[in-house]
C-alpha cells in the first residue's frame, strides 16, 4: 500500500533590532521585541493555530487514520510561550492523540552541524528534553536545520540515538533514483533516510496560488491522483512543508485549509494511507544505500548550503561567531548563553545572501532588511558587542589551544576528584565496618571477664586467708617454745 508521510516544520527567529556601531559596549540587548511580537502573533493567528486545529480535525474525523509529524525549533517554542501560548496548547492536544510524531531538530535552528559537532549534539539534546518535558514524547527521528545533511552527520546521529533522518531528495544526489523509497546512510547503515519529494512539496508551498501555473487550481483529488499514479513499487511519498505555508504564504482565502482537510478522504478512496516517519522506517525495507559527500539542503535551486554560506559576508560572520564556541560553552553566564543560541539561528545568515533571480526574491521576501549588506552590518555590530562580553570572561590572550588544554585539565581534574570521592567513600565504609567490629570485640571482652570472676571469687577469697593463717602460726610458736625451757630450768 502506498503511503504519504507529512512533516510540518515550525520555526521563527528572534529578529535583531537596528544596532548601531555606537551601541557596541553600551547596549547588550539585541532584539526587536515589537517586531517579534507582531510577527509571532500574526502568524500564530493566521497560520499556526488554524493549521494545527485543521490537523486535529483531520485526525478526529478520520478516527486516527490521518497521521503526520511536526518539527519545531526551541527558539520558536520560546517565542510561542511569550507571545502565543495558546498555540502550545493546541500542539499538546495533537501530541495527546498519538497520531502526531514530533521530530527533533537543532534548538537554535543553527548551522552547527557544519562546523561544531559538540554544539550540534547539545542543541539536539536540548530539543529532545523540551519535547519530553512539555509534550511527553520521545524522539527517534531527526531533521537538521533546513534538511541539511551529509555523510559526516550520519554516524553522529546514530551515536545520539536516532534511527532515522529527514532530508532533501536532491536531484544531483539521487540521479536516476526516486525519492519515494526508504534509503540507508552509506556512512551509518543503521540510519534510515526519508527524502523529501521536492516537486510535490513545492506544488503546495509555492504553486498553490500561482495562476500562471498550468495545473492551477490545485485540488485535493488532483493532488492525490498524482501520488496514486506514481509507480506501484514506490511505497512512500514524503511531503515536507513549513507550517506557515497554510494561512501565511498561502492565505486562507485561497482555500489552502480546505485543500489540506480534504486530502484524507480522497486518499482513502485510492487506498493510500498516512504514516509517521517512525512508522515508515519500521514498515518499509530500504532499497539501498545513499551517499552524500557534500552537504545538501532543501533551500534554493542548488539544494546546497549556499543560501547561508554562499558569499564572503556570510562566511566571515559564521567564522567569527563559532570562533568563541568553546569559551561560551564553559561560561556560567545565562544571558551570554541565551544570546549565543539566538545569534546562531541560520536566518541571520540567510538575510545576507546576495543571490539574484528566483533565489534572490525568496531571500528578500523573508528579510527584514533593505539589503544583504544592511543585514551583514547590523549582525556584525551585534556580534562585536557579543564577542566583547565573551572576552571579558575569557581574554583573547588565552589562545584556543591553551584554552583547550585548560579545559582538558579541568575535565581531568573533575575525573580525578570523582575517583578520589569514590575512594574516600570506600575508606569511610571500611572505617565504619572496622568501628563496628571493634565495638563488638569490646562488648564481648567486657562480658567474658565478669563471668570468670563470679565463678572463682569464693575460692580466690579463702585461699589468701588460709595462707595468711599458716604464715602467722610458725612465727608465734618459736617464741612460746623459747620461754618454756627457761621455766622448766627454774623449777
Amino acid at each position: 500500500m502506498k503511503a504519504i508521510c507529512f512533516n510540518f516544520e515550525i520555526h521563527q527567529p528572534f529578529r535583531l533590532k537596528r544596532y548601531r556601531f555606537f551601541d557596541i559596549g553600551k547596549d547588550h540587548y539585541y532584539y526587536d521585541d515589537f517586531l517579534n511580537d507582531d510577527i509571532m502573533e500574526r502568524i500564530a493567528r493566521n497560520s499556526y493555530i488554524p493549521a494545527a486545529e485543521t490537523l486535529l480535525r483531520m485526525i478526529e474525523s478520520n478516527e486516527g487514520r490521518f497521521r503526520c509529524s511536526i518539527a519545531m525549533s526551541g527558539i520558536a517554542f520560546e517565542q510561542f510561550e511569550q507571545y502565543a501560548p495558546e498555540f502550545i496548547d493546541v500542539l499538546k492536544r495533537l501530541a495527546d492523540t498519538g497520531c502526531v510524531e514530533f521530530v527533533a531538530q537543532p534548538y537554535a535552528y543553527s548551522l552547527a552541524s557544519l562546523n561544531d559537532p559538540e554544539e550540534f549534539a547539545a542543541q539536539m539534546g536540548d530539543t529532545r528534553s523540551l519535547l519530553r518535558n512539555r509534550f511527553g514524547v520521545e524522539t527517534k527521528v531527526a531533521r537538521n536545520t533546513e534538511l541539511i545533511y551529509c555523510d559526516d552527520l550520519a554516524p553522529q546521529l546514530v551515536e545520539l540515538g536516532f534511527n532515522g533522518v529527514l532530508t532533501e531528495g536532491a536531484k544531483h544526489i539521487l540521479g536516476w533514483k526516486s525519492p519515494n523509497y526508504v534509503y540507508t546512510a552509506a556512512s551509518a547503515p543503521s540510519l534510515k533516510m526519508l527524502l523529501r519529494n521536492g516537486k510535490l512539496s513545492d506544488d503546495i508551498a509555492f504553486r498553490f496560488t500561482d495562476t500562471s501555473w498550468p495545473e492551477f487550481p490545485l485540488t485535493a483529488d488532483k493532488y492525490i491522483d498524482w501520488i496514486a499514479s506514481t509507480p506501484a513499487e514506490e511505497q512512500i511519498v514524503n511531503i515536507f512543508l513549513n507550517m506557515e505555508t497554510f494561512g501565511d504564504m498561502q492565505p486562507a482565502t485561497s482555500g489552502i485549509f480546505a485543500f489540506l482537510e480534504a486530502l484524507p478522504r480522497f486518499a482513502a478512496e485510492r487506498g493510500i494511507e498516512f504514516v509517521t516517519p517512525s512508522e515508515a522506517i519500521a514498515r518499509l525495507k530500504p532499497v539501498g544505500e545513499l551517499s552524500v559527500m557534500h552537504p545538501i539542503s532543501g533551500a534554493d535551486e542548488a539544494r546546497d548550503i549556499s543560501a547561508w554560506l554562499g558569499n564572503r559576508l556570510q562566511n566571515e560572520a559564521f567564522e567569527k561567531l563559532y570562533s568563541v564556541a568553546e569559551r561560551v560553552r564553559q561560561s556560567q553566564n545565562r544571558a551570554l548563553k541565551q544570546d549565543w543560541l539566538r545569534l546562531q539561528t541560520c536566518d541571520h545568515f540567510f538575510y545576507m545572501s546576495t543571490k539574484r533571480k528566483a533565489d534572490g526574491i525568496a531571500h528578500s521576501m523573508f528579510s527584514p532588511y533593505e539589503t544583504p549588506f544592511a543585514a551583514f552590518t547590523n549582525y556584525m555590530n551585534v556580534l562585536a558587542d557579543f564577542l566583547m562580553r565573551v572576552q571579558e570572561e575569557y581574554p583573547e590572550q588565552v589562545g584556543n589551544e591553551e584554552l583547550n588544554s585548560l579545559l582538558l585539565t579541568i575535565a581531568n581534574q573533575g575525573q580525578e576528584i570523582e575517583a578520589l570521592n569514590k575512594e574516600l567513600m570506600a575508606m569511610r565504609k571500611n572505617a565504619e565496618q572496622y568501628n563496628i567490629e571493634h565495638r563488638l570485640r569490646e562488648a564481648n571482652a567486657e562480658k567474658t571477664p565478669k563471668a570468670t570472676k563470679t565463678a572463682k571469687t569464693p575460692k580466690a577469697t579463702k585461699a589468701p586467708k588460709e595462707k595468711a593463717a599458716k604464715t602467722e602460726t610458725p612465727a608465734a610458736e618459736p617464741k612460746k617454745r623459747g620461754r618454756k625451757p627457761k621455766a622448766a630450768k627454774a623449777e
